[in-house]
C-alpha cells in the first residue's frame, strides 16, 4: 500500500451502524406542536409537513465517517484532480461543494483504498443520527447550546470537526448538527403517505438533493433529525454545504 493510500485510509474514522429500525421523521398531528416549539425562528408549518409522515423503516447496516470531510482532506483531492485548493483550516469541514463534487471525491477516494465509497442515503444519515429511537436530536430531546456549532453560538463559521463530543449520536457519530450541512445521496420526494400538501417537487432549490443537518449558519430547527432540507441558495459556502463519508458494512 502505498504512502498516499496509507494517508487516506487512516483519515476515515468509520463508525459502524448495525441494521436496525429507524423511526423515519414526524407523526402529522405532532407537526403543528412542532412548528410552535420553534415559532421564534420563522419557519411555517409547512416546511416541516415534509417530515410526515412517522415511519418505522428496515435500514441495512453501514459505516459512515465519524466526522464531515475536511479541508484537509478534499486538498489532497483537489492537488490529485487539478481543482483549486480549498479554502480554511484543515481540521475544520470543507464546504461550498457542490453535490457532484462530493459524488466524485467519493468516487475518487473508493478508487485509491478499495472500498465503494459513496454519500449517505437520508435514511441512512437520519439512522446515524437518531438510533433506534424518535430523539429529536442527535444526542436527546432538549436543545442545548454549546452541543453543536448552530447561530447561536454567535461564531459565523466553521469549528474543527468533533469540537462538540456531548453533541453526538447514539452510535459516536459526531457533528450531525450544525457545523456544516450534509449532502445526501437522496433526492427531495414527499415520504410515502404524506399529506396532500406537501410539494411534490422543490422548483426552488439549487439542487434538489436533500441535505441534513444544519451549518453554522443555521437555526436549532435544522439541527433537528428529522428536519428534511436542501441547497436553495447558489452559494454554497456561504450557506455552509458540505458532506460526510459513507460505505458498504464491513
Amino acid at each position: 500500500m502505498g504512502q498516499e493510500v496509507e494517508q487516506l485510509v487512516e483519515q476515515v474514522d468509520w463508525v459502524d451502524i448495525p441494521a436496525g429500525t429507524l423511526r423515519r421523521g414526524t407523526p402529522a398531528d405532532a407537526v403543528p406542536a412542532v412548528a410552535h416549539r420553534y415559532a421564534d425562528t420563522g419557519v411555517p408549518v409547512e416546511w416541516y409537513l415534509k417530515e410526515a409522515p412517522r415511519t418505522e423503516t428496515h435500514v441495512p447496516a453501514f459505516r459512515i465517517a465519524r466526522t464531515p470531510v475536511t479541508v484537509g482532506q478534499w486538498a489532497l483531492f483537489a492537488a490529485a484532480t487539478g481543482r483549486p485548493a480549498p479554502q480554511g483550516e484543515a481540521d475544520h469541514p470543507v464546504i461550498g461543494v457542490a453535490w457532484e463534487e462530493a459524488v466524485a471525491y467519493c468516487r475518487w477516494l473508493g478508487e485509491r483504498i478499495g472500498l465503494a465509497v459513496r454519500l449517505p442515503t437520508e435514511d441512512e444519515w437520519e439512522r446515524a443520527a437518531r438510533g433506534g429511537d424518535g430523539r429529536e436530536f442527535p444526542w436527546g430531546d432538549e436543545y442545548r447550546t454549546g452541543l453543536a456549532n448552530l447561530v447561536d453560538l454567535g461564531l459565523g463559521t466553521t469549528t474543527p470537526v468533533g469540537s462538540f463530543p456531548e453533541g453526538a449520536s447514539p452510535f459516536g457519530v459526531l457533528d450531525l448538527a450544525g457545523n456544516a450541512d450534509e449532502w445526501t445521496s437522496t433526492l427531495y420526494a414527499p415520504y410515502p403517505g404524506a399529506p396532500d400538501d406537501v410539494p411534490k417537487t422543490e422548483d426552488w432549490a439549487f439542487d434538489p438533493h436533500i441535505t441534513r443537518g444544519g451549518a453554522f449558519r443555521h437555526d436549532r430547527d435544522l439541527a433537528r433529525c428529522a428536519r428534511r432540507h436542501g441547497a436553495y441558495e447558489k452559494d454554497l459556502t456561504a450557506i455552509g454545504v458540505g458532506f460526510r463519508l459513507a460505505a458498504p458494512a464491513r
